[in-house]
């Protein structure tokens, strides 16, 4: 019904362009043809530039993976890229409730102590991004991930609830926090509270280390499953199961670079539609390094020499390199752009949405295509 609704709809307007165009005076039908005419250019070029991508596609031959090859190569992605990253961001919490102890022990904090605190935040962000790229697990089954990274916040919740649960409870500790709304918690709320003032008073501080420690908690027994039950989490021994193992994982990349396109450039932005939400570490004004982190994290799971030589023994080594190609040159003009993304000018920033709207459809088509597998229901590019 609504396929029929929406030709209905689009008929409808086009028979209202026609009946319009029939009462034009001769040097508007004039320009309607020139319009016309461009339009049928325009289509045709677009056409042409559907088919050029339908032939890439098809030119692409499915790199034929043995089960071991397929077990090999996931248990690598577990035990060398995904636990790493997990245990990465437990380590950088742990590093910053162990600062925040030392410097909270007399507040107020300011100084160079406060610029300590905030630019171990950073790593601690920047850690995150790099394990939010595993969409799938105990972090989103759990929900886990909304308590350490509550975004987008586009109510700015974030802001006000960090402000009056401090006021509320000046003494608070981490086994009251956990029990507190996601909204609260993690990287964000740890954001507002480092970064909305120049000094920490002891109610803040007894925040940051609360905040710093719950985190940790959270994060430890996310790697602690993974360490665990890797196994199964990857079906690294049901490689038969083409919605699971490699598909799951390389679509959980594709959601991470999709979901960044779109709720950390585009909407806040204001790129496509009217501006919405806001930026990652926008408080901090750090947005190019959470994007930057994110990008590093896509480039070296895309580059991976385990996952290059699975395309290479089908001699499939341009779809690395078309890849490898579009994530250089997107790294590179972020590197160019201001730490703030929102005081970037808007070519700019368009030109950075539309470089990774590249490397998804290189995902989408080529690399895709060549592992055999498919793009899963939840892409959110609409390419």
């Amino acid at each position: 019904m609504k396929i029929n609704h929406a030709l209905a709809m689009a008929i409808s307007a086009l028979s209202a362009g026609l009946l319009i165009s029939c009462v034009k005076p001769a040097d508007d039908n004039k320009a309607a043809d020139v319009d016309s005419q461009k339009v049928v250019q325009d289509s045709a070029a677009t056409d042409s530039s559907i088919e050029n991508s339908k032939e890439s596609t098809e030119q692409i031959v499915a790199v034929d993976i043995s089960p071991e090859t397929a077990k090999t190569y996931l248990a690598h992605v577990a035990d060398d890229i995904v636990i790493p990253a997990y245990a990465d961001a437990a380590k950088q919490s742990d590093l910053l409730n162990e600062l925040a102890q030392k410097h909270c022990t007399q507040a107020p904090v300011s100084g160079a102590e406060l610029q300590a605190l905030r630019a171990q935040w950073l790593v601690l962000a920047q850690a995150w991004s790099s394990a939010e790229m595993v969409n799938f697990g105990p972090a989103t089954a759990s929900m886990s991930n909304l308590y350490i990274n509550y975004y987008p916040d586009e109510r700015g919740l974030v802001h006000s609830g960090v402000a009056d649960l401090i006021a509320a409870n000046p003494t608070l500790t981490p086994e009251k926090l956990a029990d507190e709304s996601a909204i609260v918690q993690g990287v964000p709320g740890l954001e507002e509270a480092l970064f909305a003032n120049e000094s920490l008073d002891a109610g803040q501080c007894a925040y940051v280390i609360s905040a710093s420690s719950a985190l940790s908690t959270r994060l430890k027994d996310i790697e602690k499953n993974w360490q665990q039950n890797a196994t199964d989490l990857l079906a690294i021994d049901k490689t038969a199961e083409s919605d699971r193992g490699l598909n799951q994982w390389i679509n959980s990349l594709l959601s991470l670079i999709e979901t960044m396109k779109s709720n950390a450039i585009d909407q806040p932005l204001g790129l496509t539609g009217k501006a919405k939400g806001h930026l990652p570490a926008a408080t901090a004004g750090q947005s190019r390094a959470i994007i930057n982190a994110k990008l590093d994290t896509i480039n070296k799971a895309m580059t991976d020499p385990v996952l290059t030589a699975i395309l290479g023994s089908n001699d499939e080594n341009k779809v690395s390199d078309n890849l490898s190609t579009a994530l250089a040159d997107t790294s590179a003009l972020l590197a160019q752009m201001p730490e703030d993304l929102s005081e970037a000018n808007k070519n700019d920033q368009q030109a950075l949405y539309d470089h990774l709207t590249d490397v998804t459809r290189l995902i989408k088509r080529q690399l895709i295509p060549a592992l055999g597998i498919r793009v899963g229901f939840n892409s959110t590019d609409g390419d």
